[in-house]
Parts: structure tokens; sequence; C-alpha cells
């Protein structure tokens, strides 16, 4: 029970990678909100006892709504999960002929979204002595992924940069960079049959990974078992990147 009597943040909650990251904390005693656009974050919240709180995270209002919501209901925020993204339902298209406004929109959520979550959670993490945040990064930012790539490539630049401006608050602020991962999502974004490549012809384990596959470093991360740990990009797929 690392997280009994700890209040924890997961944007994008109502499924996939989300709700597994929220059941697991749950599971070890965190009071969760889960933090979703999706109707569906209600269901997962009773599920866990914890609560949903409807939110666009690419909104400055709507996500300090979010942080005042977590504060009214349990008290404060120790942990943050910054796992909302535009993924499932994303346009394929080339950085040099996406419309703008998609773009724009794009980027707001699946990068500037975990910076304004961060921005409204910190306060709250540091009057109770500190805390922890983990964004979710994926394997697309050391590979050609288009805009998707580089809005992870900006997740990790910023999980660096906040590391070192929330650091002397004692907030550690990480990252996980799945690859490959079996969910709703990924079925709807990836064409047919490129998945299965990828497994076949990059990956040293020859399968594909699954949302419990991350939990365990989400929730390393996150915990004070990872108490000297910051600023750092974890690769969690199977070996399908090695970087030096």
């Amino acid at each position: 029970m690392r997280f009994e009597g700890k209040v924890a943040i997961v944007t994008g909650g109502a499924q996939g990678i989300g709700e597994a990251y929220a059941r697991a904390l749950a599971a070890e005693g965190a009071s969760v909100v889960i933090a979703d656009v999706d109707e569906r974050g209600q269901a997962v919240a009773d599920d866990v006892k914890g609560a949903f709180v409807r939110t666009d995270v690419s909104d400055p209002a709507s996500v300090e709504a979010m942080a005042a919501a977590a504060v009214e209901r349990f008290g404060g925020i120790d942990h943050l999960v910054n796992n909302a993204a535009i993924f499932g339902s994303m346009r394929l298209d080339f950085l040099f002929t996406v419309d703008w406004d998609y773009y724009k929109k794009f980027m707001s959520v699946n990068m500037d979204g975990a910076l304004l979550c961060a921005r409204a959670c910190y306060p709250h993490m540091q009057e109770r002595g500190g805390g922890s945040i983990v964004n979710q990064s994926s394997t697309a930012a050391w590979q050609y992924s288009g805009f998707y790539g580089l809005a992870k490539v900006g997740v990790n630049g910023l999980t660096q940069q906040l590391a070192h401006e929330l650091g002397s608050m004692n907030i550690r602020v990480n990252a996980i960079a799945p690859g490959p991962i079996d969910t709703e999502a990924n079925r709807k974004a990836v064409p047919g049959g490129m998945s299965q490549k990828i497994v076949k012809e990059k990956m040293a384990l020859k399968r594909m990974g699954t949302p419990e596959d991350l939990v365990g470093m989400c929730l390393f991360l996150l915990s004070d078992d990872a108490a000297w740990v910051t600023g750092q990009i974890f690769n969690v797929d199977g070996g399908e990147v090695f970087r030096s």
C-alpha cells in the first residue's frame, strides 16, 4: 500500500493505459481522480471509489477546476499522471500539410496539456511537502512519427525542464515512453498490420505490450521507491528502441 493516504490525478483515465494506472494506484491505497473528457471515466471512478472530473487538458480553466475538485474532495494532491492525449482519433498527415488549426489543437492536448496540469497541481503538492509527476511520452519521440512524435519530443523536454524547476520543492518529474501497446486507441490509430510489422522487425520481445506492462514503472516513479529519480525518460517498449 505505497500510496495509502495519497491523492493522485490521472488524466485520460477513462480507458486504456490511463485506466490501468488509475486502478493500480487505487489498489495500492491512493484516492484517485479520473480527469477526462470521456464520460466513461465516471464508471472507472465509481469502481475505484474515486472521483471523476470532466477535464479538457488544453483548457486552463478546466485544468484549474480539476485541481480544485481534487483538493475539495480529498484534501490535496500528491501525484499527477499526465496521460491524456488525442491518439485514437488522430489524423494521419504530414507536418507540411496537416491543417493548422488541427495541429494547434493536437499540440495543445498532447504536449501543452501536461504543462497546464503541472502548473495547476504543483502548488498543492508543495503544500504537502512534495510529490511526483509522470508524463506519458512514447518511443515515437525517437522515430519518424510526424506531429505525434514531435509532441512526444516536447513532452520529453518538458519533463526535464520541469524536473529542474520543481526539484527544490521536492517534486519529481519523470516520463514513460511506451512502445506499441494493444489498446482500443492504438487499434484505431495505427493502420492495419503496421503494429505487427513493428513487433516482427523492431522489437526484441516479439509481442505488443499491454497497459499492465506499463503499470509497474508508473507506480515506481510515483512512489518513494524512486525518491532520487527525476528528469528521466524510461522506455517500456519490449526492446523496440535502443538509446545511447
